[in-house]
């Protein structure tokens, strides 16, 4: 039996494994130079659209890689605000609580404390992420046909650690000087899901108005 101080003090040295790097010199490598390149001229809109001639699933998973890695990175940045303590609940502000299941491990949704669910989240993310018969990061290798309901959940599951970011651990976000990145980042995502109609529109109802401000400059 670990007592709980134990624990929480692993937990906050814990950042999660990044997802495999895109190798280089593959064509997904490519895209997310590409993607870079079109992102550092600061126009959003024009960064998340399809490229000319390229496979729509392709440029899902390339993007659907990299929006982990940057969601990977920031909560990693916050881990130590967010505990059982501080956080006995995965919310998003006082009207949104997420219960986690995965459909195969847990069935029924359980509730759980924020970095527990988190930690659910991502490992179950990169899960998905590392499976070659979901994501293939072979040249030529068909993505399955369910690709894309797969890269819709995982979106919307990514979303949810952004808004539980702003809703429940933004002042830590200010003292580490992380509020610009934070908002590119999503602003980044929100445009991508919103180009492709990833994410149902109910769901990203917790950051409705942010959403609103932060688009509202670029149409």
């Amino acid at each position: 039996n670990i007592s709980p101080l134990f624990c929480s003090g692993s937990r906050s040295s814990k950042t999660f494994k990044p997802k495999k790097n895109i190798p280089e010199g593959s064509h997904q490598y490519e895209l997310l130079k590409h993607a870079e390149a079109t992102l550092g001229s600061g126009n959003l809109r024009m960064a998340v659209m399809l490229p000319e001639g390229e496979d729509l699933n392709e440029w899902v998973a390339v993007n659907t890689v990299d929006f982990f890695n940057q969601i990977n990175m920031l909560y990693g940045t916050i881990t130590d605000f967010c505990t059982e303590e501080s956080c006995p609940v995965m919310s998003a502000g006082p009207k949104y609580e997420y219960h986690w299941a995965d459909g195969t491990n847990i069935k029924k949704p359980i509730k759980c404390s924020a970095p527990k669910y988190i930690d659910y989240l991502m490992t179950w993310v990169q899960d998905q992420l590392d499976d070659e018969t979901l994501f293939p990061s072979k040249i030529g290798v068909p993505f399955p046909k369910n690709f894309m309901s797969v890269a819709k959940t995982i979106l919307k599951r990514l979303f949810r650690v952004y808004a539980h970011i702003y809703h429940q651990h933004f002042d830590p976000v200010i003292q580490l000087q992380e509020e610009a990145h934070l908002n590119t980042s999503f602003k980044h995502f929100i445009f991508f899901v919103q180009e492709f109609n990833l994410i149902d529109r109910r769901e990203l109802a917790p950051l409705q108005e942010l959403i609103e401000k932060l688009t509202s400059k670029d149409r």
